[in-house]
C-alpha cells in the first residue's frame, strides 16, 4: 500500500488451470499475504476458431461455465490455506493476453505462469506470458512450474 493511496495493492494473476498458472496463483497469494495486497485471479475463454469451414461448436458445452469452474477449482485449491487473503475471481471472454493486460491496468503487478496449456511443449515461455512481459504497464512476474520437465 502506498502512502498516497489507502487502497491495498492489487495483484492480477492469469489462471488457465495449467500447473504453471497454479504456481503463479500460489506465488501471488503468498506475495499478497506478505504485503496485504488483493489478488485478482483472471481466466479468459474464447469460442473455438476455425478457418475455411465453420468450426463445430457443441451446443451443450458451456465454455464460460467451464472456465468459471476451472478458476474456482484453482482458487479453492490454492487459497484454502490463506483465508486472510482476498482473492477475487474474474471470468473474461476474449484472448488471454488481452484480458490479462486490460485487467492489469493500474495493478501493482501481473503474475503469469511461464507457459499454459497450448503451443509448443518445449517452449520456455508461452505466447501469452511473453506478450504480457512485453506489453504490460506494470511489472510482470513469470512463475515457473517446478513440477514440470526440465529442459
Amino acid at each position: 500500500m502506498s502512502e498516497n493511496d489507502e487502497r491495498p495493492a492489487r495483484i492480477v494473476v492469469g489462471v488457465d488451470g495449467s500447473p504453471a498458472s497454479r504456481a503463479a496463483l500460489a506465488w501471488a497469494v503468498r506475495y499478497a499475504e506478505a504485503t496485504g495486497a488483493i489478488v485478482d485471479a483472471v481466466i479468459a475463454w474464447q469460442y473455438p476458431v476455425g478457418y475455411g469451414w465453420p468450426a463445430p461448436v457443441l451446443q451443450s458445452f458451456d465454455f464460460e461455465d467451464n472456465a468459471r469452474q476451472a478458476l474456482a477449482d484453482a482458487v479453492g485449491e490454492t487459497g484454502a490455506d490463506t483465508p486472510q487473503v482476498q482473492i477475487r475471481q474474474h471470468v473474461v471472454q476474449g484472448h488471454p493476453a488481452t484480458a490479462l493486460l486490460e485487467s492489469a491496468d493500474g495493478a501493482h503487478l501481473l503474475a503469469v505462469g511461464n507457459r499454459g496449456h497450448g503451443g509448443f511443449t518445449g517452449a520456455l515461455l508461452g505466447s501469452v506470458s511473453q506478450h504480457c512481459v512485453h506489453h504490460a504497464n506494470c511489472p510482470v512476474v513469470v512463475v515457473r512450474d517446478e513440477t514440470g520437465p526440465r529442459l
